[in-house]
């Protein structure tokens, strides 16, 4: 793996999600009228919690830099896929791939610690309501969103930082219609088998820990709701199963992808398919449609700016 068998390769042939002309045809129309509709639900529901003084909690917080993350990572993936379905030849250079990848783990990872935080944010609020206005106060949410920040590039850095000590002098052709680590690492003229024990460790390992810590932390959460007595048990109850259901969505398909040996199976593109274009733009959609005061609040942001 040194570095002296410099990158031949200066581009590689993006083999995309189907050879089918007709299927790629219909994947773009759903793509594109899907986010014709759920991109600009997830701008709405940032400007409406930053708009209401009334979704000032920590809660509101959050779900709104989650709307921005997965509006964000929306936009790396899908676009160019958008592009290439009207194309005879996908190409992306080997630097575009490599931003892709960075970007595609840095706010994939930062989104699976947001839900870490998520998830403490509600442990707190339902099993510690009395030191809640104390250790989630403005300053500690702000530090845990830096933290989350960073968290993001370090796990996105290590795997670019792997990945540009490999030399890429032989095939060029990238079986999946984005640039992620397994098929990457396939195509670099060394064996990788540590490189991929690293890439295991780093992206399935971490992942399939927090997807595991969260369930477990989230099957305390409803034990002490449904043991306590209060006036919001049954929003309690609601705000958690929809986080237990992103949590899903996001963790469900990542561990599938990243917790095994990089080997191609006949459901990669379609899992990655959805992993990486319908369910981030899903998650605060899933989360708003079950949030009484998020609908409350837009309806009367849409009523100011609309009807009148």
């Amino acid at each position: 793996m040194e570095r002296k068998n410099s990158t031949v390769v200066t581009e590689f042939v993006l083999l995309g999600l189907t050879q089918s002309r007709n299927i790629q045809l219909l994947v773009f129309v759903l793509i594109f009228t899907f986010y014709s509709i759920i991109l600009p639900g997830n701008f709405l529901i940032i400007l409406t919690i930053r708009s209401d003084p009334g979704l000032s909690a920590p809660l509101y917080f959050f779900l709104g830099n989650l709307a921005f993350l997965d509006a964000s990572y929306s936009f790396i993936v899908a676009p160019r896929m958008l592009v290439d379905f009207l194309s005879e030849e996908k190409l992306i250079s080997y630097r575009g791939c490599i931003t892709q990848l960075f970007f595609l783990h840095f706010l994939g990872g930062g989104e699976g610690l947001l839900l870490v935080v998520m998830a403490f944010d509600r442990y707190v609020a339902i099993c510690r309501p009395l030191h809640y206005a104390t250790l989630m106060n403005p300053r500690a949410c702000y530090s845990m969103l830096l933290a989350l920040w960073l968290g993001g590039f370090l796990h996105s850095i290590i795997q670019v930082a792997l990945i540009l000590r490999l030399p890429f002098c032989g095939p060029n052709r990238l079986d999946n219609f984005f640039c992620d680590v397994p098929q990457v690492i396939k195509l670099a003229c060394t064996d990788t088998f540590v490189v991929e024990l690293l890439m295991v460790f780093n992206s399935g390992l971490m992942t399939l820990l927090c997807f595991l810590g969260l369930l477990a932390s989230y099957a305390v959460i409803l034990c002490h709701v449904r043991k306590s007595a209060s006036e919001g048990k049954n929003k309690a109850l609601s705000t958690c199963t929809t986080h237990v259901i992103i949590i899903l969505l996001m963790f469900g398909p990542a561990i599938f992808i990243y917790t095994r040996p990089f080997r191609a199976l006949p459901a990669d593109k379609v899992i990655s398919f959805f992993h990486t274009v319908i369910f981030p733009l899903m998650n605060p959609v899933i989360y708003t449609l079950r949030n009484q005061e998020v609908k409350a609040s837009m309806k009367r942001l849409l009523s100011r700016y609309v009807v009148y």
